[in-house]
């Protein structure tokens, strides 16, 4: 009777923590640059004093979809999509070096060039400052050109972009960063789509349907676990009467 209750009670947490998943990249299916999550299942055994047959079903999230979602031009000069495995770097808000595939950029009112949720994009030599007033175009190496009035356009720096030989790891804030949390070297030859962004690899439809099935799954487990509760008030039933 335990080892069903187990399992339906571990079969059920597992699928609540695959839910959680799912309706996560689901909310960010118009995300830009977003990078589905992915999810397996490991085994960890019970630790106790007579519990060593019974073993728990949990739920992780090992890594990420590196399939890339569609590009969509967008004809705004601070707009760029990742080609390829290229990702762009920015500085989190810890201070420390990430990456992205979001290329939204805007600028601060102190001409430093940021992407849409504030953070400072980073060239080869860091930060980028753009002169006022001046016209700012992007080149697919990622060379940044300002042009004021009046003067010749002016190379003020190349958006610095890694092409990582690993999986890159997210952090909590929705950022990826290298193993360790080490920088990465630039790419010299790492590309990007000017005036156009990278929509959520995420499909809506088939991120839906995951999260049908596992709702019923888990209405499953807990109608198991019903089950068990009835089959225990039977034994005491029969028990009682003995």
């Amino acid at each position: 009777m335990d080892r069903m209750i187990y399992l339906t009670m571990s079969g059920a947490k597992a699928m609540m923590d695959r839910q959680d998943v799912l309706a996560n990249n689901l909310a960010n299916v118009s995300t830009v640059g977003f990078r589905a999550e992915l999810q397996a299942f490991r085994s960890v055994p019970l630790q106790g004093s007579g519990a060593s047959t019974r073993v728990f079903s949990l739920e992780t999230t090992p890594g990420y979809d590196a399939t890339s979602g569609p590009v969509h031009a967008t004809g705004n000069p601070l707009d760029v999509a990742m080609a390829g495995n290229a990702w762009l770097a920015v500085q989190g808000l810890d201070g420390t070096e990430a990456y992205t595939r979001n290329g939204q950029m805007t600028l601060r009112a102190d001409g430093t060039l940021a992407n849409h949720f504030g953070q400072t994009v980073l060239g080869e030599g860091g930060p980028i400052q753009v002169p006022p007033n001046a016209e700012v175009n992007i080149a697919a190496d990622g060379t940044v050109v300002a042009t004021t009035p009046g003067t010749p356009p002016q190379t003020i720096g190349r958006l610095k972009m890694v092409t990582p030989d690993a999986p890159l790891v997210r952090g909590s804030d929705g950022l990826f960063r290298g193993a360790g949390g080490q920088p990465l070297d630039a790419d010299a030859e790492a590309r990007l789509h000017p005036g156009a962004l990278e929509g959520s690899n995420v499909s809506p439809v088939g991120a839906m349907v995951s999260l049908i099935a596992t709702s019923r799954q888990y209405e499953s487990q807990m109608k198991l676990l019903q089950t068990a509760e009835g089959d225990e008030k039977s034994a005491a039933q029969l028990l009682s009467l003995s």
